[in-house]
């Protein structure tokens, strides 16, 4: 019963989220064509299935390797909860759906602590090569985080950081964590995943402005810029707003401020529709696997 109330309150917000600015979003979607629109939701689509890619690799190398179908239903429908306010829903319902699939809770939370980090080091390294000038002099805070980043997915610094956090939430350490490997196979996938997500934008930005490829490394810079100011805002149910902001500023070179509005709008909704579509998918997916016990997909490793 406790999951049933938490996905039904996570659909709420969402749904709130979205006929709150029902107005404004119509207004939005009329201005730009179906081929933007159609194309924008597939990159969205695209890109998260890199994503479960690179997460799914990373709970692997923690010692709980999933089957994809399985892992799509505990990262998508687990990430439902960004949209409940407070930071700690979606980690939590993943931690209780991986756990029906022997994944120790520990392992969830490293796998989607580490996958954050490595998305946020990710989509900081695409905005300082892709984004110049005013942009990054005013962001150079964030790109200040990249090398740090790096730093922090060694895995020796990863065993100190993860199991640190987890004495802290009284949780027991990890008995693994992931090699330079793994994490250098994930960071791929992830980047793939980022570039995919500046088609997302570029499409839209295309919808407006008539252009060509030149404009896909703005559009993508603009989106991995707004991502992450708004993910570092945790007080905010999945940046909302946040990330809004940071976009407009970002295509200030592209599109007025009406126009860049009408983007950033519309790249909300196309990212909210895919995280539904995606959840809907992975519960689909993943029905008839039997759960396992917690010791099982680790007795698969030995």
């Amino acid at each position: 019963m406790p999951r049933v109330l938490l996905a039904l309150a996570a659909l709420a917000f969402l749904a709130y989220g979205l006929a709150r600015n029902g107005t404004e979003t119509w207004a939005a979607l009329e201005r730009l064509s179906w081929w933007s629109l159609g194309v924008s939701f597939l990159a969205v689509l695209a890109g998260l299935a890199f994503m479960l890619v690179a997460w799914r690799d990373i709970l692997a190398g923690l010692g709980s390797p999933l089957p994809l179908r399985v892992a799509a239903r505990v990262l998508f429908v687990g990430q439902l909860g960004k949209y409940i306010p407070g930071a700690v829903w979606a980690f939590a319902a993943m931690m209780e759906l991986a756990r029906d699939h022997g994944a120790p809770p520990r392992r969830t939370f490293g796998a989607t602590a580490l996958g954050l980090v490595t998305s946020l080091g990710c989509a900081l390294a695409l905005t300082a090569a892709t984004l110049s000038g005013q942009i990054a002099r005013e962001a150079w805070w964030l790109l200040a985080l990249v090398p740090l980043i790096l730093v922090g997915l060694h895995p020796r610094v990863l065993a100190w950081g993860l199991n640190l956090a987890l004495r802290v939430a009284r949780r027991d350490p990890l008995d693994r964590v992931p090699s330079g490997a793994d994490m250098t196979r994930a960071a791929a996938w992830t980047m793939a995943g980022w570039l995919v997500y500046g088609v997302h934008l570029w499409a839209l930005v295309g919808g407006l402005r008539p252009g060509g490829v030149s404009l896909y490394a703005i559009a993508a810079g603009a989106y991995a810029l707004a991502w992450s100011t708004g993910i570092l805002t945790v007080v905010v149910p999945a940046g909302i707003g946040v990330r809004e902001g940071a976009m407009v500023v970002a295509l200030a070179p592209l599109l007025d401020t009406p126009s860049a509005l009408v983007v950033a709008v519309v790249s909300r909704v196309m990212f909210t529709l895919a995280d539904v579509t995606w959840a809907g998918l992975g519960f689909l997916l993943a029905r008839g696997v039997r759960a396992e016990a917690p010791g099982d997909l680790s007795a698969r490793t030995q």
